[in-house]
């Protein structure tokens, strides 16, 4: 019976040994794995930084009006103009489609 009381907590004491060990390892391996991850933002939000940098350049306004005099007679745009736009009531908004009111709810008594 004393052996039992022994050998069962030594038991224990190896069986939490090998879990803390796996924790240990498996916390490693998710440090590295969110390091990893980290690495890989970094490097795409370097890639944005260039990549909106690039549109900037592609999108400066001499370069556009230097493309749009160079095709000019290809594509037929011409430069806007105030009576291009329209106000926002001379928009034919659809009026929406009431149904007509067939129960009447009578009110009894007075209202306040």
């Amino acid at each position: 019976m004393r052996t039992i009381l022994f050998v069962l907590p030594g038991f224990a004491v190896m069986a939490l040994a090998f879990w803390a060990y796996s924790e240990n390892y498996e916390t490693q391996e998710s440090l590295a794995h969110v390091r990893d991850l980290q690495r890989r933002i970094g490097a795409e939000r370097e890639t944005l930084a260039i990549l909106k940098a690039e549109w900037a350049y592609l999108n400066r306004p001499e370069r556009l009006r230097a493309l749009v005099d160079l095709n000019f007679e290809r594509l037929a745009l011409l430069p806007l103009q105030p009576f291009h736009f329209a106000d926002v009531d001379q928009i034919p908004y659809p009026t929406p489609d009431l149904e007509d009111i067939v129960d009447v709810i009578p009110l009894k008594g007075e209202l306040p």
